[in-house]
C-alpha cells in the first residue's frame, strides 16, 4: 500500500478518534454551544493546522506515518519538532481543548486531562526507549536537546 494512503488511514485512525470522535460523543450530551465558541474554532484551527504539518513531516522527512505500527523510518527533526519532541500529541490536545471551549463541556476538559497523562506516559514508556533503540546516538542527542512537553522559542 502507498505511504500516502497509510498515512491517511492513520490519521482517520488516530487523531480521528482521540481528538475528533471521542470529544464529539462527550460533548454530545452538552445542552448548547458555550459560550467560548469563537474560542474553540480558534482553538481548534491551531490545533488542527500544527497537527496536518507534523503528519506531513512524518510522512516527508520520516518516510512513515503517525501510527504506532507503520512509524517513521528516519527520525524527525523538521517543521515543530525543531521546537518540541511531542508536537504532534500537543496538537491533538489543542484540538481537544478547541472542542472543549466550543461546547462549554467540562467533559471534554476533563477527556483533555486524562488524554495528556495517557500520552505522557506512552512517552514515556514506550516512545522515548524506542528512539535510542531505533535511532541510536542521534536519537539520544535529540532526546537531550530538544523539550518534551514545553516548546523552546528558537530552533537549535
Amino acid at each position: 500500500m502507498r505511504l500516502s494512503i497509510r498515512a491517511l488511514g492513520a490519521f482517520l485512525a488516530c487523531p480521528g478518534v482521540a481528538a475528533g470522535l471521542l470529544p464529539l460523543a462527550i460533548a454530545r450530551g452538552a445542552p448548547q454551544v458555550g459560550r467560548s465558541r469563537g474560542a474553540g474554532l480558534a482553538t481548534l484551527a491551531v490545533g488542527a493546522g500544527c497537527l496536518v504539518g507534523c503528519v506531513r513531516d512524518f510522512l516527508v522527512s520520516g518516510r512513515g506515518t503517525l501510527a504506532p505500527w507503520d512509524p517513521p523510518r528516519k527520525l524527525v527533526t523538521v517543521g515543530l519538532y525543531r521546537f518540541v519532541r511531542n508536537p504532534m500529541y500537543l496538537a491533538v490536545l489543542t484540538i481537544v481543548l478547541g472542542w472543549s471551549l466550543y461546547f462549554g463541556s467540562p467533559g471534554v476538559a476533563l477527556y483533555s486531562v486524562v488524554l495528556a497523562v495517557g500520552f505522557h506516559l506512552r512517552v514515556t514508556l514506550h516512545e522515548e526507549p524506542w528512539l535510542r533503540r531505533q535511532f541510536g546516538p542521534d536519537g539520544s542527542r535529540y532526546l537531550k536537546t530538544v523539550p518534551r512537553w514545553i516548546p523552546r522559542l528558537r530552533a537549535r
